[in-house]
């Protein structure tokens, strides 16, 4: 069989003369460059010339920029008028101590922004598109950033054109433009002088055929360079979770911004200390600031998407790691994501008899070999042609039926309208054309016109051997006078030859992993463009029996109230074009259903894109697909959806928990810079204690709860309704509850207030269960606030400068070890008596 250009380039590139007979007569240059690309010395010279295939990204802020950010927040504005306060006081120590601590807050901000952008860094890293380019004289992927002009690319269905090309060969190639022009219908593409019909453009869609193209531009000065730099100017809209969190912020803001010019307001025209005042009221706007909000929000789904990543489970838009530990409806491919898409050819069916691959064949077996190897790619990708492939070669091995000097005319691929592969071939002196066609039985059993007793005979057989979970194919073969190409293939007068069985084993883990998605509330279904009775078979094998079968043909001919209402009760899809993927998300989604869609063609993109959660493969996936999919399988595992589900689900837990940690600290320490100033009592938090506070809160919320062990009963449990908040009426109340219940305590023994908040702090964080739940991150930040806390205490230095006096033993545990209500064990509660004699605070 002759290779196409495009496959020749693949598998070892042309000759100069090869090259110019093919393409009609290229200059010189050109027939060169398709005979081995350009060297890598001079491309990396024009790499360093023209810089890199990648449009101009966002410029990082530099440290100092940052920095500048990070004390323009509110709460390092708040400390530093503290800080201006206590020095216009006399207080020297007490404002350098606050400034100092300004200096510590904003390098804690940039080691937590430093760690985001370590993680978001490793993702893009990850998510950097491949180009397959011929250097050298040979093929490989590189990343498509390392393109430069001159380098000859080579394009395939489902690719995506990395640069700005001008095609050179190619076969029944169309591009999808909707990128630059807004026209969904794909365009073709041939070589030639015209310039929009020879011209690839970089970021659109191959969606058909394949090509050779020499490319003419690279990042910014490409057709979607200008495109692309203004889209970077677009600030992308918030999420639902974004949103919630903003309006927590403003409310705490706003509220903490009343409270604290009333305290101002109260103090000063009850004592007349003005100053006095206002440090008392920044101290409580410090306290009701809650700028780690914002924080959570972003640090939590970044880690976790770079956890994933480390699990090759690739995070393309952050915003879909919330909704995964929701999803309640998985749609998976049966090929390659169920089973190993590891095929092999099992039986072969022709005159009337079945024989395994191993036996010997007879002529007729030995023709729908030929004819099936006829229907098949050269240099096949498909793992199902290529085990057709491989047993033909080694079967016909030596005979006149391999015909590696015909001449590949024309190619129909399969369509919704008629499922079959045909290939038509001219033969050296041979007036007419054989025609071999591969494809679904009942396809291949429409263009051979069939009886109804062949057919019948034609499906029995077929139904047979796909109820042992084997992939069927029917073979035909036909004349063509190579003229006129009929509008339908059955008027070529096609005959059968037989049908082919091949066998892909389901991969070894899955049925326990579709029982863990299932115990965890989640529908498994599956869709499969294979026959009913395969599909069947192997949903058994996977554990997903039990549900009903929906075919194709039977949706398309469904309302979208009729799909919708029959959906839920479906568990196998058999027979379903690529296209109707979106019709079945959309009607999951009508019904109330998150949906999770696997997928790996162009023609999967719509509702990969439409799925709450696409999910991409990495392996045999088309860059459309990876672009479409808010998460790429990188190894096409299975498990690791489920890994991808229960970190979703950690994730979220993880963040609510740190949001009802927030809300109760912040309550409790709000109340114990407001209390004691309205009882008449002294002002027992000053802002230099807020600061202490802070720097045990912020790592407690960001690196503590978010290095949280997961929960271990998180997939024994049902996904959390969709529109479940992370911190809702019920939770804000419940969090200021054990707020207040803390500051009971504190005030209950206000006269060891500092330490007795710390361990409120401390006890806080128990509350929220993370005690129970090895974390090492949190018990060293709870050890480390201890450690701080005796030093403030008993170093004379740092105790003068916060107004403290040495505690006994058996004061400090008291102070430090209250017992919490918390919401996984039982709910009690110590107040300390405690004896004026025994003040700690001076």
């Amino acid at each position: 069989m002759a290779s196409t250009a495009h496959e020749a380039v693949i598998h070892g590139g042309l000759s100069e003369a090869e090259a110019a007979a093919i393409h009609g007569g290229l200059s010189e240059a050109e027939a060169a460059a398709i005979h081995g690309g350009l060297s890598e010395a001079e491309a990396a010279r024009r790499l360093a010339a023209d810089g890199p295939n990648a449009l101009p990204a966002a410029t990082r802020p530099a440290l100092a920029r940052l920095a500048w950010e990070a004390a323009r927040e509110p709460m390092f504005l708040l400390l530093s008028g503290a800080a201006a306060l206590y020095l216009a006081l006399g207080e020297l120590g007490e404002g350098i101590f606050l400034l100092a601590t300004v200096a510590l807050t904003v390098g804690l901000t940039l080691f937590q922004q430093s760690k985001t952008e370590k993680a978001l860094d490793t993702l893009r890293e990850l998510g950097s598109p491949r180009a397959l380019v011929v250097r050298d004289g040979h093929s490989r992927h590189l990343d498509s950033r390392a393109l430069v002009r001159g380098d000859l690319i080579v394009v395939a269905e489902g690719d995506r054109v990395p640069a700005d090309a001008r095609l050179l060969a190619g076969h029944a190639l169309r591009i999808d433009e909707s990128l630059l022009t807004g026209e969904s219908l794909a365009v073709d593409k041939a070589a030639g002088d015209a310039d929009e019909v020879a011209c690839l453009f970089a970021g659109t869609a191959v969606v058909g055929g394949h090509a050779t193209a020499k490319v003419t531009a690279t990042g910014a000065h490409s057709r979607t360079g200008a495109i692309g730099a203004s889209l970077q100017q677009l600030a992308p809209q918030a999420s639902p979770l974004q949103r919630q969190v903003r309006w927590l912020t403003v409310l705490f803001a706003l509220l903490g911004l009343a409270l604290s010019v009333a305290l101002v307001l109260f103090y000063g025209l009850r004592s007349g200390a003005w100053l006095q005042g206002a440090l008392a009221g920044i101290a409580l706007a410090m306290a009701m600031v809650p700028e780690e909000f914002a924080v959570v929000l972003v640090v939590f789904p970044a880690l976790g998407a770079w956890r994933l990543a480390r699990s090759r489970m690739l995070t393309r838009r952050l915003a879909a790691i919330e909704p995964l530990g929701a999803t309640s409806v998985l749609c998976v491919d049966k090929t390659g994501t169920l089973t190993e898409n590891r095929m092999r050819v099992a039986r072969l069916h022709a005159a009337g008899s079945t024989v395994a691959p191993d036996a010997a064949l007879g002529p007729a077996m030995r023709e729908l070999l030929e004819y099936a190897l006829l229907a098949s790619a050269a240099t096949p990708f498909d793992p199902m042609e290529q085990a057709l492939v491989r047993l033909a070669r080694r079967e016909l091995a030596g005979s006149s039926q391999l015909h590696p000097d015909w001449r590949l005319v024309r190619e129909e691929a399969p369509r919704p309208a008629l499922r079959a592969l045909l290939q038509a071939w001219s033969a050296p002196r041979a007036e007419a054309c054989a025609v071999a066609a591969k494809g679904a039985p009942e396809a291949i059993a429409v263009m051979c016109r069939l009886d109804a007793q062949g057919k019948a005979a034609l499906m029995g057989a077929a139904d047979e051997m796909a109820r042992d979970g084997l992939r069927v194919l029917a073979v035909a073969r036909a004349g063509w006078d190579g003229a006129h190409w009929p509008p339908h293939p059955a008027r070529l007068g096609f005959t059968l030859l037989g049908l082919v069985a091949l066998a892909d084993p389901l991969r070894a883990s899955i049925a326990e992993a579709v029982h863990t998605l299932r115990a965890a509330g989640i529908r498994v279904m599956m869709i499969t463009g294979d026959y009913p009775s395969t599909a069947q078979a192997i949903a058994h094998q996977a554990g997903l029996a039990g549900g009903a079968l929906l075919t194709g043909e039977t949706l398309a001919a469904m309302t979208a109230r009729e799909l919708r209402a029959r959906i839920g009760k479906v568990t196998v899809r058999a027979r379903i074009a690529p296209e109707q993927k979106l019709r079945i998300v959309q009607a999951l989604k009508a019904g109330g259903a998150i949906v999770g869609m696997t997928g790996d063609g162009v023609n999967d993109a719509p509702a990969l894109r439409a799925a709450h959660v696409g999910i991409a493969m990495g392996q045999r996936g088309t860059d459309v697909a990876r672009e479409a999919a808010a998460l790429v399988l990188l190894d096409d595992r299975f498990e690791a959806i489920v890994a991808a589900v229960r970190a979703g689900r950690q994730v979220f837990a993880s963040m609510r928990r740190a949001m009802d940690y927030l809300v109760s600290v912040h309550a409790c320490i709000a109340g114990m810079a407001l209390l004691p100033v309205l009882l008449g009592w002294p002002a027992v938090l000053l802002p230099m204690h807020i600061v202490f506070l802070e720097l045990m809160i912020d790592p407690a919320c960001t690196l503590a709860f978010e290095n949280d062990a997961p929960d271990p009963d998180s997939m024994r449990k049902p996904p959390r309704a969709p529109d479940a908040p992370l911190v809702g009426a019920a939770a804000l109340l419940r969090a200021g509850l054990y707020g207040l219940l803390a500051l009971a305590h504190v005030v209950g023994a206000w006269l060891w207030a500092c330490a007795a908040l710390v361990g409120a702090h401390l006890a806080l964080m128990a509350g929220r269960g993370a005690w129970r739940r090895p974390n090492r991150m949190l018990w060293m930040i709870g050890a480390g606030a201890f450690v701080a806390l005796l030093l403030l205490i008993y170093l004379p230095a740092l105790a003068a400068v916060f107004h403290f006096a040495p505690l006994s033993v058996a004061q400090l545990l008291l102070a430090a070890a209250p017992d919490y209500p918390s919401r996984y064990g039982p709910h009690c509660w110590n107040l300390h008596n405690v004896c004026a004699d025994n003040a700690t605070l001076s």
